[in-house]
């Protein structure tokens, strides 16, 4: 039986899949990083996601807060 391309993700991993297909080109030099990943920690009520430009280094993060409205 099939589950399609994200059966069995966690909604925190389907996430990271959505920056990953959809948010990789820098938006300080344009790089467009193809293959590219985004790390993800959590702690806490946080889950932080953080991409790394291997072209000029910026550092782009997405914060999410666990249990606010």
């Amino acid at each position: 039986m099939s589950h399609g391309r994200t059966g069995g993700l966690s909604p925190f991993e389907r996430l990271r899949s959505r920056f990953e297909e959809q948010d990789l080109v820098c938006p300080k030099c344009g790089y467009d990083d193809a293959d590219g990943r985004w790390l993800v920690a959590t702690g806490g009520n946080r889950i932080r996601y953080r991409h790394l430009c291997p072209s000029c280094g910026h550092v782009r993060r997405r914060t999410f807060r666990l249990g606010e409205e």
